[in-house]
């Protein structure tokens, strides 16, 4: 296992203390399938981590894991000082609350405009606000991802990158702590994933998120990452940032970066 010192920006620097995720020995396996044979990793304050691995390699299980979507079969997953494997369903939903999470499709409601999914989302984890109050909400998150002027379209009527940023939006208007992204670029065009990976990096500034960023695009990887790490037969195999990486003696690490 490789395991290279990481170089991150001050304000990663400053927090380098403050880990908000910490995963130990995190094992899941489907029947006979072993997935994960021992994760461990940590995420510090308003970081952005960027996990890459060959598919099935257990990249998206483990951030499914974080928020209880997959129930690990051994380990520690420390969520806000909280170990999320011991505690009740009320509890794990009150950390789901402060954690958004992107899917590859954005998991749009076919049937409601822009506008309707970004309310239905609001109207559920926060109560009593007045319908002023939700138009504000609503058009403020719009605006934060560029499309303020889709508050009425339907899902069939926008392009993949513009229901990506709807779906983005949509875990926006929570205002997470944490960020989870699955493959936020695939499917896009170059300029458009490039402009997604711009509205990542705008979203760790502005609301001061952590984030994991899984994906296969080392375009934005390299675009958005304070530290990369790389799954490996279960494991984490390689650790460091791109450019440290890119320049690794690994030549499986090194094939990422070709």
């Amino acid at each position: 296992m490789i395991q290279e010192k990481t170089n991150t920006d001050s304000q990663t620097a400053t927090n380098k203390n403050v880990p908000v995720i910490e995963i130990k020995d995190l094992y899941k396996s489907f029947g006979k399938n072993e997935v994960l044979k021992g994760i461990n990793l940590s995420v510090n304050k308003g970081e952005n981590l960027v996990i890459l691995g060959r598919s099935g390699s257990g990249k998206s299980i483990t951030i499914k894991c974080l928020v209880g979507l997959v129930v690990a079969d051994k380990g520690e997953i420390k969520v806000f000082d909280t170990d999320i494997t011991k505690i009740d369903t009320n509890e794990l939903n009150e950390i789901r609350i402060r954690i958004g999470f992107l899917f590859q499709n954005a998991a749009l409601y076919d049937s409601m405009s822009v506008r309707e999914n970004l309310g239905f989302t609001l109207k559920r984890h926060v109560k009593g606000l007045s319908p002023k109050e939700l138009e504000l909400e609503i058009r403020e998150v719009l605006e934060n991802v560029g499309l303020a002027d889709a508050i009425d379209k339907m899902p069939s009527e926008l392009s993949g990158g513009m229901r990506k940023r709807i779906g983005l939006a949509r875990t926006l208007i929570l205002k997470p702590e944490i960020v989870l992204y699955d493959e936020p670029t695939t499917g896009l065009d170059t300029i458009t994933s490039r402009e997604i990976s711009e509205l990542l990096l705008d979203i760790q500034k502005k609301n001061k998120t952590t984030s994991i960023i899984i994906t296969h695009d080392m375009a934005c990887a390299k675009h958005t990452s304070d530290r990369l790490m790389i799954l490996k037969d279960g494991v984490i195999h390689a650790e460091g940032s791109y450019e440290e990486l890119e320049k690794s003696d690994d030549e499986w690490v090194r094939s990422f970066f070709s």
